[in-house]
């Protein structure tokens, strides 16, 4: 993705700055399935390591998602909540400097080799003031615990039942 794209696709979001956890759990198993992070600063957002999620209007560029409105955030997370699996959504508001620093931070990270979805989310969070008590974890239900105990947190969980294939769905 060229930088002139990223650039005019950038979104700001009205709201408080915030870093948003976005775990992905399997409705069979329990098990987490994937983890990213949607990060309200200078602009809004998702930092997707690993992840798959491809639309016409979502330039991607090193797994980081731009131009992430709220039309967009509600497809990435629908096109992950199916038959198969859940989507928790955690939320925590933030100083906007430390907002930023999560921006810049999933920015310069670059892209993820696959598996380490919840490894690097957790490396990102842990380095920023306020979360250096986070563990940096290897997987997604770990992460989304630790995350949840965070004072302020709100989460929201999103339930759907379209076909498995998340390409249909």
């Amino acid at each position: 993705m060229s930088d002139a794209a990223v650039t005019t696709a950038a979104y700001r979001h009205t709201g408080p700055a915030s870093l948003s956890l976005i775990t992905m759990i399997n409705n069979g198993s329990g098990t987490g399935a994937h983890t990213s992070l949607m990060i309200n600063a200078s602009q809004r957002v998702i930092f997707d390591p690993a992840g798959t999620v491809r639309h016409a209007r979502l330039p991607e560029k090193d797994d980081v998602l731009f131009g992430v409105t709220p039309a967009i955030e509600d497809f990435y997370v629908r096109a992950h909540a199916r038959k198969t699996h859940h989507v928790v959504i955690q939320t925590l508001e933030v100083p906007p400097d430390v907002a930023e620093l999560a921006l810049q931070k999933a920015l310069a990270h670059g892209a993820v080799y696959a598996a380490q979805c919840s490894l690097r989310t957790s490396q990102i969070l842990a380095s920023l003031p306020g979360f250096d008590h986070l563990p940096v974890v290897w997987f997604p239900n770990q992460l989304k615990n630790a995350f949840g105990r965070l004072e302020g947190v709100t989460e929201v969980t999103l339930h759907e039942y379209d076909e498995a294939d998340k390409t249909l769905a």
